[in-house]
């Protein structure tokens, strides 16, 4: 497209200024009559000139008797001496005038021109980086326009969310042939929105669906339509439809929806606010366009609760499609799209790294490979291994390891048995995911160490006995402490909070308590950026149910210590064993002590 030019007021102060000056000198040139000042001299002496003007350079005034139809008169002045010299011989003459035309147009626009250079380059260029802009130009959309050898991606580049593929690919078929879909009178719908936690690959969609369909992309963010000037955002709503009609077909794609359409009324401010003024626009676009155009909208956004229901209802955006996390499979794929690009060693397949990555996103994943491969690097190898790829997980999820931490001895024996304590306590309940590594290498904030879990296979129902054996786990760390040393110690502060947590929600979440039924006692909004906590004066329940809450999760946390102290009593003999190992070799594996192999054994009916 090209671009459009942006014009200034300056511009048309200036062209006012040249056609004034033009006007004048043209209109002076039609009246005046211009004559040699030895033919004055002559007119002069027979008397046919009055009302003369006399000034340094010029003499001007009236004729008696018109000269070309003209009855004002002007002429150079000359020396008198010179002009009485020249005279004599009889022969005509006329003075120049030194300050030309193009003098005078210079001496007037110079000063100006000047004083424009001035603002254009300090005070315009200061504006922009306030973010204020060309007063003419602010309401310009800065959308970024990608044709399809620019997006460079297809859906062969996306992987892992083939139900969501199969969703959009729909919206391919329309733009490539929409006489097929228009022969019954159907039509894509106006607008698609891309849900889910961030890194999960929505603007990578985007981009296949265009490439796909090989049409022009328009990619802006929503924060770009929100400016200081109110109404500059409905503005920039507009002239990106208006462009989209012109480039149709198409698609237009607004990442971080959430900050455009945010639900009106909440806040602050009135219904004069700029974002609901823009948000108003957005949607006046969305009635006013015919869906047979080929323009279609997509959105994304990792916040769908935040967004206006008007945003949302049908024959607007309403149609939703989810682009969660990956499951095993998913992940497989998606990694064998970025091994790829990198070199492994042939032992190495997705499967293995698959099981290592339980929770991750597609973007954790291309993070991962390029960690694995920096590890790969930095040790010298020719090829990328399975060692540098649990590197990098221990590095993604625990942290970098801090090796200039020195703990004194007796620290270093009370973090020893406080992991063997997570360790065995995982081991020994089947439900648990099984250990993976144990270290007391301090790693990241205030972490000592760590037992790092690989789920063999990916969980959408946790049962109450798997959740209290969470706690367990969670509570056997300071268990082995105190078995250990009779005392306890600050090691087990972010264990104490996660099972505090998983306590409550047990209550009053997931209704799993026998004393207060089956009830939910505390709604929570589980969103894409992670679980919100209700605040505590949005509780709707009573002061004893209070207190009957809190009594259940101090009841859950006692009951899970005695059973985690109970669990390491009997495998007293592998705890010393395995905290004496640790400490020599700082780093274990089931490999390594073969006590921390999982114990098939029915789960505890506790």
């Amino acid at each position: 497209m090209k671009k459009n030019h942006q014009w200034n007021l300056s511009y048309f102060a200036i062209a006012f200024v040249v056609l004034t000056l033009v006007q004048i000198l043209f209109l002076e040139r039609n009246v005046v009559q211009n004559i040699p000042y030895s033919q004055f001299v002559q007119l002069l002496s027979e008397q046919k000139v009055s009302d003369l003007r006399v000034e340094k350079d010029q003499i001007s005034g009236k004729l008696q008797e018109p000269i070309n139809g003209h009855n004002q008169f002007s002429t150079v002045r000359v020396d008198p001496a010179l002009a009485a010299e020249l005279g004599r011989s009889g022969v005509g003459f006329t003075g120049v005038n030194e300050n030309t035309l193009l003098n005078g147009l210079l001496g007037l626009l110079l000063p100006f021109v000047l004083i424009m250079v001035i603002w254009h380059f300090l005070f315009r260029g200061l504006a922009e980086k306030q973010g204020v802009g060309g007063l003419m130009s602010i309401g310009k959309s800065r959308a970024k326009v990608f044709v399809q050898r620019e997006t460079g991606v297809t859906f062969a580049d996306v992987a892992g969310i083939d139900e969501a593929k199969a969703e959009l690919v729909e919206i391919v078929s329309f733009l490539k042939d929409k006489a097929k879909y228009s022969r019954l009178g159907a039509h894509i719908p106006k607008g698609t929105l891309l849900v889910g936690p961030p890194g999960t690959g929505k603007t990578l969609v985007a981009k296949a669906i265009a490439g796909e369909a090989g049409v022009p992309f328009f990619s802006i963010s929503g924060s770009e339509f929100v400016e200081m000037f109110v109404g500059v955002g409905a503005a920039r709503v507009h002239d990106l439809f208006e462009q989209a009609r012109q480039a149709a077909p198409c698609i237009i794609f607004i990442d971080e929806l959430d900050a455009l359409g945010k639900m009106r009324g909440v806040g602050a401010f009135g219904g004069n606010d700029e974002k609901e003024q823009t948000l108003n626009q957005l949607l006046s676009e969305l009635d006013g366009f015919d869906p047979r155009e080929g323009v279609v909208l997509l959105a994304a956004t990792n916040r769908p609760e935040i967004l206006d229901p008007a945003l949302l209802r049908a024959g607007r955006i309403d149609r939703q499609v989810l682009i969660d996390r990956p499951d095993r499979k998913g992940r497989q794929a998606i990694l064998k799209v970025h091994l790829q690009k990198i070199t492994v060693e042939p032992a190495i397949n997705a499967e293995q790294i698959a099981d290592l990555t339980t929770g991750f996103t597609g973007a954790d994943l291309a993070n991962l490979v390029n960690e694995a491969a920096i590890v790969a690097t930095r040790r010298g190898a020719q090829a990328v291994g399975l060692d540098d790829f649990t590197a990098a997980v221990e590095r993604i999820v625990a942290g970098i390891e801090r090796k200039s931490s020195v703990l004194r001895p007796e620290e270093r024996q009370v973090v020893a048995y406080h992991e063997m304590g997570h360790a065995l306590a995982a081991s020994s309940l089947p439900a648990m995911d099984p250990v993976h590594k144990v270290s007391i290498v301090p790693r990241a904030i205030g972490s000592l160490g760590y037992t790092l879990q690989r789920p063999t296979e990916d969980h959408f129902l946790i049962s109450c006995q798997m959740l209290k054996d969470r706690i367990v786990v969670l509570m056997a760390g300071r268990a082995a402490e105190y078995l250990a040393y009779g005392q306890i110690s600050t090691g087990a502060a972010d264990d104490l909070a996660h099972a505090t947590d998983i306590a409550r929600q047990l209550i009053t979440r997931f209704g799993m308590s026998a004393e207060l039924g089956q009830s939910v006692l505390e709604r929570q909004n589980t969103t894409y950026l992670g679980e919100r906590m209700p605040a505590q004066g949005d509780k709707d329940y009573s002061e004893q149910t209070a207190r009957e809450v809190d009594l259940g999760i101090r009841a859950l946390l006692d009951e899970a210590y005695g059973r985690a102290k109970a669990l390491l009593e009997s495998r007293r003999a592998d705890l010393d064993a395995g905290a004496h190992l640790l400490l020599e070799k700082e780093t274990l594996s089931p490999e390594d002590f073969p006590a921390l192999i999982p114990v098939q054994r029915p789960p505890d009916s506790s």
